[in-house]
């Protein structure tokens, strides 16, 4: 039987005034919607703690998990989650991106100074779509990593060197290959751009996004100005740069086996330096019992957002709260697992890279390092890992 989720809702308010200006949810009946008087007590408990000088991030009920964030002094968000396995580090990661996309599509000026109330909501709704896809991300986790999500093809060298003569015939400097929603190949100057940037493409200065389809499920995109006209990308320079590979491009959008040891049902590789990511979920083989796609999917989310707030934080981040076990000790964790009824989950913090697996719960927990080991290094192809 599959698993019945929870519900998750957004709220967004002026921070000065606690004018609601959207409310979106996903899981919940679509008849229920909260009453004012609920909103306006959960602004107001977090208003009355700021007045004290206490600053009030997250709290728990009995089965809701409750995250407020304020931008700028100027926009709160809060989001309210019955969710199992909720975590103040996912249900964060959702207000920054949530933040973030409304700056997106409508410019931080108009949210930081806010001078019409009404016309701010009437333009908000511009935003719903892009949020919506943060309430509900499935089998992503660009979201919730702040990497941009990879994925490797062959005739990479090839394809490289395509796109490079694309991006200069149309006047660019960003340009990539999009595959099944991921990202495959790109300019070196598309990756110098910061994570948040590479995840939304948000600037101040704001740029044309081309995409063009050159097979189902294989785009060709890029960045630039007012020019050239996108008449001219689709029926110059497409056809000019990428017709001759059209091979290579149609071996791009196959599946491209991972050959992991068996056992694994999914798994989620980070490249550190690159904030780049790449990840898969397993289908069930034929006859096997477990977890379905969908499930795996979120049970790696969930044991990432653990591992990530308490064992492997990104450098420069906030101090992760110490266990008592850990007080002990000088060093931090490089390796973590976790067992389950339905799973287990084992987690590597290499120099360059980490690794997060989801393996079948046969596996015995003594082979789970050296399994984690092999993983990784077919993954990135490094024999000292």
């Amino acid at each position: 039987m599959e698993e019945q989720g929870g519900s998750v809702t957004l709220l967004c308010l002026t921070a000065s005034s606690g004018v609601p200006l959207f409310c979106r949810s996903v899981g919940a009946p679509s008849k229920h919607q909260l009453p004012f008087s609920v909103i306006g007590s959960l602004n107001g408990v977090h208003m009355f703690g700021a007045n004290l000088d206490v600053l009030l991030t997250a709290a728990c009920t009995a089965n809701t998990h409750v995250v407020w964030r304020v931008f700028h002094n100027s926009i709160t968000l809060i989001v309210l989650s019955s969710e199992e396995g909720a975590s103040d580090f996912a249900l964060g990661r959702l207000l920054d991106n949530t933040f973030s996309a409304m700056v997106l599509i409508l410019g931080l000026e108009e949210l930081v100074n806010i001078r019409n109330i009404e016309r701010l909501k009437k333009d908000l709704r511009a935003c719903y779509k892009l949020i919506d896809s943060f309430l509900a991300p499935l089998e992503r986790s660009g979201d919730l990593t702040q990497c941009v999500e990879c994925v490797p093809v062959p005739h990479g060298a090839a394809l490289q060197e395509c796109l490079e003569a694309f991006a200069a015939a149309a006047e660019s400097r960003f340009g990539c290959l999009v595959v099944g929603g991921r990202l495959a190949l790109a300019t070196e100057p598309w990756w110098q751009l910061a994570p948040q940037e590479l995840l939304l493409l948000s600037w101040l200065v704001p740029h044309r996004l081309l995409t063009c389809q050159l097979l189902p499920g294989l785009e060709a995109c890029l960045i630039c100005g007012p020019s050239p006209a996108l008449h001219t990308v689709e029926t110059q320079l497409v056809p000019r740069f990428w017709k001759p590979l059209l091979e290579p491009l149609q071996a791009c959008v196959r599946p491209q086996p991972h050959g992991l040891p068996p056992g694994v049902l999914a798994f989620l590789l980070i490249q550190r330096e690159q904030r780049s990511s790449q990840s898969s979920v397993q289908p069930p083989g034929s006859g096997q019992e477990g977890l379905s796609p969908r499930r795996r999917a979120r049970a790696l989310r969930h044991f990432y957002a653990l591992v990530a707030a308490r064992y492997f934080p990104w450098e420069g981040s906030p101090a992760p709260p110490q266990e008592p076990f850990q007080a002990g000790f000088p060093h931090r964790a490089r390796h973590c697992y976790v067992v389950s009824a339905t799973h287990k989950a084992y987690a590597i913090h290499a120099p360059q890279h980490q690794l997060f697996l989801l393996l079948a719960p046969h596996v015995p927990t003594f082979a789970l390092r050296p399994l984690a080991t092999r993983a990784l290094r077919r993954l990135t192809g490094d024999a000292a890992c």
